[in-house]
C-alpha cells in the first residue's frame, strides 16, 4: 500500500511527505516572488514664494508627467 518512514518517532505515510514537500516548494516560491510592499514616492515640497508661484511649478510638473507619458507609448 503505501510506503511508511519513521520521522521523529511517529510512522508518517510518503504522500503526507510528497504533500508537505510541494507545499513548501509552491508556498516558499510564492512568498520569494511575491516581493514587499511598494511604498507611493513623495515629492519633495514646493518652495514658492506666491501662490501662482506655485500653480505654475504644478501645472508645469503635470504637463512634464503627461508628455513623458506620451513619449513611452
Amino acid at each position: 500500500m503505501v510506503q511508511m518512514y519513521t520521522i521523529f518517532g511517529r510512522q508518517v505515510g510518503s504522500h503526507y511527505l510528497s504533500m508537505g514537500v510541494l507545499a513548501a516548494l509552491f508556498g516558499g516560491g510564492y512568498f520569494a516572488l511575491s516581493g514587499g510592499s511598494k511604498k507611493p514616492t513623495q515629492t519633495p515640497p514646493i518652495n514658492a514664494s506666491s501662490p501662482d508661484e506655485a500653480d505654475f511649478i504644478q501645472n508645469f510638473l503635470k504637463q512634464a508627467d503627461a508628455d513623458e507619458k506620451k513619449a513611452k507609448h
